[in-house]
């Protein structure tokens, strides 16, 4: 599994939170201690929005402990929403064009989880892409497959409908290959406006996630990011979290529409 952050709201240096803290993200790329493995050293990806509504964005292959590249751009970068992800693969190549976060004209998407099976169902899955968004396609991966195929569905406009309508596909494909694994869902979208979060799982065990309010902004995470619980909200299982910039964050848990990936 993999180690992510985001951040929504007044402007901030991205070391502050992605470099400095006692279990930050770089920390945590070579001692997760919540993930399904301690070290998360596939390569990593930070983006982030400036004066262009576009984020910028910068990944790599290499193990985000050991990359001077990263901490000093993060101790230059001030920004008022931005994703960071440090990545262990579930298969797939160690590549830079596998790394999260992806990009879509504004939007930014990152990931933690993974489709069980993915072997199985990838081409089908794949097919199902419409070719204005395939043709954007880069790299390999699940994460990356779901994203485009709910960019089809309508996510800039519904971010939760899509998705969910995303997940129910990908389940079907799995039932039709005879897929016993999991799959298990995770995951943040933004624009740089609107931050959108998912802990979904066809098995009831999706990978953790937690977030706080604090008085520049909202922080959301993999794990706490200063080793201690105490001040962190978990997100439910089967629940969404959603903010706008400036805005409080709003919790929903398990509603119809997403209980279809469990079925």
């Amino acid at each position: 599994m993999c180690r992510f952050l985001a951040y929504s709201g007044e402007p901030v240096f991205l070391s502050d939170l992605v470099c400095a803290p006692t279990h930050s993200l770089v920390h945590q790329s070579l001692h997760a201690e919540q993930g399904k493995t301690e070290t998360n050293g596939d390569g990593f990806g930070i983006g982030w929005y400036g004066e262009r509504p576009e984020p910028g964005l910068y990944r790599d292959i290499s193990p985000a402990w050991s990359d001077e590249n990263l901490v000093n751009l993060c101790g230059q970068v001030r920004a008022r929403a931005f994703f960071a992800h440090v990545r262990a693969s579930t298969g797939t190549a160690t590549a830079r064009a596998n790394c999260h976060p992806f990009t879509h004209g504004r939007h930014l998407f990152m990931h933690n989880g993974q489709i069980g099976g993915y072997h199985r169902i990838k081409r089908r899955l794949e097919a199902l892409i419409p070719d204005a968004y395939y043709d954007g396609r880069r790299g390999s991966t699940d994460s990356e497959a779901i994203f485009l195929l709910a960019l089809s569905l309508g996510l800039e406009q519904d971010p939760v409908g899509a998705m969910a309508e995303t997940l129910a596909i990908v389940r079907d494909l799995m039932k039709v290959a005879g897929v016993t694994e999991a799959l298990r869902f995770t995951a943040l979208l933004t624009d740089g406006d609107e931050l959108v979060a998912y802990r979904w799982a066809c098995d009831g065990r999706p990978p953790s996630l937690y977030f706080r309010e604090t008085e520049t902004g909202l922080v959301v995470v993999s794990e706490p990011i200063d080793g201690c619980r105490e001040g962190w909200t978990v997100v439910p299982k089967g629940g969404t979290l959603r903010a706008r910039r400036g805005g409080p964050a709003v919790v929903k848990g398990p509603e119809a529409a997403r209980s279809r990936i469990a079925a």
